[in-house]
């Protein structure tokens, strides 16, 4: 990262720590904010949450790590988020799941190489009477089909155009 990088993600801390009232249940909303704007949350970012609020900078890292929405890896602009819960599986949950890596090309945990997708199984979104379901960042899908999953991948690939107009966000890890 940058020292100019480095000063105005060390800047944007501060401004949301004083938001907060440097107060630690600001700390969720912090790191949200962080892992909205960057697609994820560097070792910088946790030491200076952490020296903002107060607090050991492994305390952060506890957070970050045990939030499957909050991740030290940078993710798609996208993350679809599948289910995979038992009432999900007996609702053809292996089946989306084929058809999203046919149609990404990539494996569960990855992201593609546009940066525009990012593949997770999560546990039970609430839908259990509407599955398989599935997340595309905070946007719910329930009952979805193989058949289904082109058109929900189309409306986030039009939403942002070719990968060529999609806003780069380098985040190096420092």
């Amino acid at each position: 990262m940058l020292a100019t990088e480095r000063q105005s993600l060390r800047q944007e801390i501060a401004e949301l720590a004083e938001k907060y009232e440097h107060k630690r249940d600001g700390m969720m909303p912090m790191l949200e904010t962080i892992q909205e704007k960057y697609r994820c949350v560097s070792d910088f970012a946790m030491q200076e949450v952490a020296r903002q609020l107060g607090v050991f900078p492994t305390e952060v890292y506890g957070v970050v790590s045990f939030y499957s929405f909050l991740s030290t890896e940078t993710k798609g602009k996208f993350v679809i988020r599948l289910c995979r819960t038992l009432s999900c599986d007996f609702s053809g949950k292996r089946e989306v799941a084929q058809q999203l890596e046919n149609e990404l090309g990539i494996k569960f945990g990855e992201t593609t190489k546009d940066r525009l997708f990012s593949l997770e199984y999560c546990n039970c979104l609430g839908m259990c009477d509407n599955g398989p379901a599935l997340l595309v960042n905070n946007d719910v899908y329930t009952r979805v089909h193989p058949e289904l999953v082109s058109d929900i991948l189309e409306k986030y690939r039009r939403m942002f155009g070719p990968a060529s107009q999609l806003e780069e966000v380098e985040v190096h890890h420092g």
